[in-house]
């Protein structure tokens, strides 16, 4: 449906809402005094008793009491406990309540378990009135706002269509950082951005918070099919009772970083599905299937782990749900995970020992009903000293208890988890994994579903990828021995022959030789014939040893140090280098020492020392690994606290504290950790980027390992890279069969385009972009078409060519070659655009935001889907040097005797077309000095660039527009003149009181004078601060530009 003003979609969105349990009356153009007594009365109606407000209203003065306990609180975090905390407290003041006055009473004020039932209520308002910061600017209206029991939780910005939904985002951030949502208005914890066919919601940042897109998420149903249309969204994500449950269940005030947090639909549906089951539970023994949740791995099972426990543990439906983890994960940051997602009134309880987690268990505190244990200490629970007695085993048994269980790949199939489930024979087993063991890849012949019960609710890479909530992988197949070298290797040494020349010499010896050089009859990599059976390849015959030699190692550090600076952004991120064995990541660690010793590398794994051979070596190395570290980072670590030293490196790789700001101090950086096992699954940090491979791993710890580079960061990281050395056709094959096994069925890849693929997208896009400008008129690119449509298209084009980009310049793009090869077809590629082109480009596209282009569009919505991170390329860097050598040309045959006209008017031809380079005030500047030129007012002077008397002509006019402006308005020009030199923005304008001080300057008869002789009319005094403050913050927030001024007769 097509809605061509933005009145008529509200009409129609309310209409919608008014069907989906939204009250039919609408609350129009209420200001936060106007709601206050809509809430003032809403409260009235449910807490008339006589042991509340005794029938008698709510004064002004007492609803005032309530919002400076809102003001207090300020943010939206603290205001979702405050919101979720049932009920308020006021001291009555009103005279005719004699029972209470003077005393304190509590109010009801929302029940999240009361949907669409009891007490609750749910009005529309449509377009609020918000008051601003400033007594200057007018009050700004919003779109809609969403009220449960008379409090403001929801508010909708909507754009009409062909607006992108950019710009419904971009209203509200601006809407915030004007300081409207506060007061009353502070309450509202989820934003809507809306236009008719996309939609999109987060969470309310708050007045300290930071907007970022990279949490602005789309609902989806069940099967993760995203909902966009707007009647979609409104019938589901918007309507009661799931908006009442999202305010209520569905966020999560994360107190480890200060944020709200609201969780997206795969998290609501799975944490649902799991409180569902426990609700249904007849708690009769065989119950212990409860089911497993599949959300990939960076998806944000933590959170959603822990919402199915509050959720359940809120509702009473289990007396204990206990999280299992492995120990190691315990002590890094799950714990302090689950602590941060609890709410004020609840309380995460650890389990320092056995004799703890027993007390913990048999308590009927509410206090202890989370409990946050290790699977090895709840599996020993019975055999430690001091561990479950006969009546301590019946006390707990008679308990509701709910086991989730993390990372459920990976520590349930041994003994432990058989162990506790036969010590609570009674309770439930969920299961959450990014991986789950599935029939390919089943251990002791179980599977995830044989282990905890059915899938409950499914979210697979692929659909993480193509929701870009987990970045795409780039694997790449490193040979370090040539696949015609190791074939004859194996060829021979199965024909039982030193030399090829033998091997041909004898009949027997020579059909075995060929038998294996023949890729028909053995390939590379081995498979399973129709039988059933397999049938080896060539890489199942080379020894291990193979890949111990000097020749293979020294390839793979060569490889690795080689790609190091473009891969690794020049050590911004870090990198995993996972090895087959201790010995192997010893032996690996001293090459790099030698091959790059200022590379800062570290190595891990399992330090105990074992008497199974090798135990000097081990013990060496660990001590050299563990010294280096203390040298480097001044640390004091030992063999026995190396647990500890494990929890520092996983600090500085996820820049966590005590490295929050790590970023700023490479000296403290890792830049490569080599690993053999440990950190490949559950360790999670946004900072790595690239994985190394010298071993061979098959599905669910495949795409573990990989996991470990695929979480979300910026433009700087657009995927995970992944190189991988051993045995690297078999590999191949590994990793497509985890591939097919985990993501979902889905037909999107995990795997991004490689290089000349990115190329040749690159090269389609620029010629799009070089038509669109060609077919309206316009050549060198040298401004933006007038067509709105066009400028669109290009916004959109542009913004997919650098997302293009920005993964060749990872893969080895350089603006300075221009062709490349296909390593695997031999196709080579001609980039068609050059540097200078581009950032000719990023200069039009900068000049969208300032509305350059599209002046027929009307309106002030800027209609062009803008991404920040183009609009700060340094286009700076354009090259000024062709520019100024066309001006040197044209000047010379300007001044040289006997130049034909033809000649003069070639050379100007060839300068103008130097222009495009130019932003457009440059460009007009530029054409005004070169017509002085031509009349003969100016003379060139020697040693003067054409980009020199731009930058004077520039200067001149930005004077020349300040002079008037402070005429104008009778403003302190010295001020204005400091002020426009720190080149502001809307958000530090008036820091320091600033703007307000230059404000104070202006005359305000003078400013009064100027308006009437413009407008042509009487103006009244107040109307002169509004159209002061207007005319002035436009003036400098644009860099200035030439106001009208009166003429001579007005």
């Amino acid at each position: 449906m097509v809605f061509n003003k933005e009145s008529d979609f509200e009409e129609a969105l309310i209409k919608i809402l008014s069907e989906k349990g939204w009250e039919k009356e609408v609350l129009k153009n209420y200001s936060e005094q106007d709601l206050l007594r809509n809430w003032a009365n809403i409260l009235f109606e449910n807490n008339r008793d006589i042991d509340r407000l005794n029938d008698y209203p709510l004064t002004d003065s007492e609803m005032q009491q309530i919002l400076e306990q809102i003001e207090t609180l300020r943010t939206p975090l603290k205001l979702n406990g405050f919101i979720n905390g049932r009920s308020v407290s006021i001291v009555r003041d009103n005279p005719d309540d004699k029972l209470h006055f003077g005393k304190e009473i509590s109010l009801k004020i929302y029940d999240r378990r009361e949907i669409a039932a009891g007490q609750s209520r749910y009005q529309i308002v449509q377009q609020p009135k918000f008051p601003t910061k400033s007594k200057l600017l007018n009050d700004r209206r919003g779109d809609l706002m969403l009220l449960i029991n008379g409090m403001p939780v929801i508010h909708i910005e909507l754009k009409k269509s062909g607006i992108p939904v950019s710009q419904a985002y971009n209203q509200i951030e601006k809407y915030s950082h004007e300081g409207i949502f506060s007061g009353l208005f502070s309450l509202v914890q989820i934003f809507v951005a809306m236009e008719p066919n996309e939609s999109v919601y987060f969470a309310n940042p708050g007045p300290d918070g930071k907007f970022n897109p990279d949490y602005y998420f789309h609902w989806a149903d069940f099967n993760n099919e995203p909902i966009n249309e707007w009647d979609k969204v409104a019938s589901t994500l918007l309507s009661i009772p799931m908006a009442h449950q999202l305010i209520g269940f569905y966020t999560v005030a994360d107190d480890s970083d200060g944020v709200l947090k609201v969780m997206r639909s795969y998290q609501y549906f799975a944490a649902s599905a799991i409180s569902d089951k426990v609700a249904k539970a007849k708690w009769e023994g065989n119950n212990q299937l409860g089911g497993y949740v599949w959300h990939t791995t960076g998806s944000g099972k933590t959170m959603t782990s822990f919402k199915s426990a509050q959720l359940i543990a809120s509702s009473k439906d289990a007396d204990k749900v206990i999280f299992l983890m492995d120990r190691i994960e315990l002590g890094t940051q799950s714990l302090k995970e689950y602590r941060g997602f609890a709410d004020e009134n609840e309380s995460v309880q650890a389990t320092e020992n056995t004799k703890v987690l027993i007390t913990k268990l048999k308590s009927s505190n509410p206090a202890d009903t989370l409990i946050v244990t290790s699977i090895q200490k709840m599996s020993n629970i019975k055999d430690e000293a001091g561990g479950l007695n006969a009546r301590d085993i019946e006390l707990i048994g008679d308990k509701r208890i709910v086991f989730i269980v993390d990372e459920a790949h990976r520590s349930t199939f041994g003994d432990m988890l058989i162990t506790i489930k036969n010590t609570f024979p009674k309770a439930m087993f969920f299961g959450f994994t990014g991986t789950p063991i599935q029939d390919e890849n089943q251990k002791k012949k179980n599977t995830t579903t044989t282990v905890f019960g059915n899938e409950l609710h499914r979210y697979s890479i692929a659909d993480g990828i193509r929701d870009k909530n987990v970045l795409g992988f780039d694997p790449y197949k490193v040979l370090t021995f040539k696949d015609k070298d190791v074939r004859k290797v194996v060829a021979l040494e199965k024909a039982k022959a030193q030399t090829e020349e033998e091997a041909i010499s004898d009949p027997v010896k020579s059909k075995i030789y060929y038998k294996y050089m023949d890729s028909s009859k053995v390939g590379m990599v081995g498979h399973f014939d129709e039988k059933g059976d397999y049938i080896k390849g060539i890489e199942d015959y080379i020894p291990s040893v193979q890949y111990k030699t000097e020749e293979h190692t020294k390839t793979v550090v060569k490889d690795i140090l080689e790609n190091w600076t473009t891969l690794s952004h020049n050590s911004k991120f870090h990198a995993i280098f996972a090895t087959s064995s201790i010995p192997e990541a010893i032996d690996y660690y001293r090459l790099f020492k030698e091959m790059k010793p200022e590379l800062k590398v570290t190595a891990l794994f399992d330090p105990s020392i074992d008497n199974n051979g090798g135990v000097q070596f081990k013990e060496d190395g660990l001590v050299e690994i563990i010294s280096d570290y203390n040298e480097k980072y001044s640390q004091d670590f030992t063999i026995p606290t190396f647990a500890k030293m494990k929890k520092d490196i996983a600090a500085r790789l996820a820049h966590k504290r005590p490295y929050e700001r790590i970023v700023n101090e490479p000296a403290k950086q890792i830049d490569l950790l080599i690993v053999v096992d440990q950190m490949l699954t559950g360790f999670d940090s946004k900072w790595i980027n690239t994985l190394y491979m010298d071993k061979v791993l098959q599905y669910e710890n495949i795409i573990q390992a990989f996991s470990r580079t695929n979480r979300l960061f910026g433009p700087d990281k657009p995927f995970g890279t992944i190189r991988y050395y051993r045995k690297s056709h078999t590999m191949e094959r590994n990793i497509n069969a985890a591939v097919k096994l985990y993501s979902g069925d889905k037909p999107l890849g995990l795997f991004v385009q490689h290089l000349v693929e990115n190329l040749k997208r690159m090269n389609e896009l620029y010629d799009g972009i070089f038509d669109l400008f060609h077919n309206a008129g316009i050549e060198n690119f040298e401004k933006l078409p007038t067509d709105t449509t066009i400028c669109r298209k290009f916004a959109k084009d542009f913004n997919e060519f650098n997302e293009y980009l920005e993964a060749a310049k990872i893969q080895g793009f350089k603006w300075d070659i221009t062709s490349y090869v296909d390593e695997t077809t031999g196709e080579v590629v001609d980039v068609t655009i050059d540097e200078n082109t581009y950032l000719i480009l990023a200069l039009r596209y900068k000049e969208l935001s300032g509305g350059t282009g599209g002046t027929d569009g009307g309106g002030d919505d800027v209609p062009y889907d803008l991404v920040g991170y183009i609009t700060e390329i340094d286009t700076g860097l354009i090259d000024s040097d062709y520019m100024n050598s066309r001006f040197d040309k044209y000047i010379k045959l300007l001044n040289a005797e006997g130049t034909t006209q033809e000649a003069i008017e070639q050379a100007e031809t060839e300068l103008h077309k130097t222009f495009a380079t130019l932003s457009q005030d440059e460009q007009k500047y530029a054409n005004i000095f070169l017509h002085d030129i031509q009349r003969g007012d100016v003379i060139v002077e020697e040693g003067k660039s054409l980009r020199d008397y731009i930058n004077e002509y520039l200067y001149k006019a930005r004077n020349d527009q300040i002079h008037r402006i402070a005429i104008a308005l009778g403003i302190n020009e010295d001020l204005l003149r400091n002020i426009m030199s720190l080149k502001l923005n809307e958000n530090n304008l008036n820091e320091f009181g600033r703007y307000d001080e230059l404000k104070k300057t202006v005359d305000k008869a003078v400013a009064k004078n100027y308006f009437e002789k413009i407008e042509g009319t009487k103006i009244i005094p107040p109307k002169v601060n509004v159209k002061v403050d207007k005319l002035l913050r436009d003036f400098i927030i644009n860099g200035g530009y030439e106001i009208p001024m009166p003429t001579d007769d007005e």
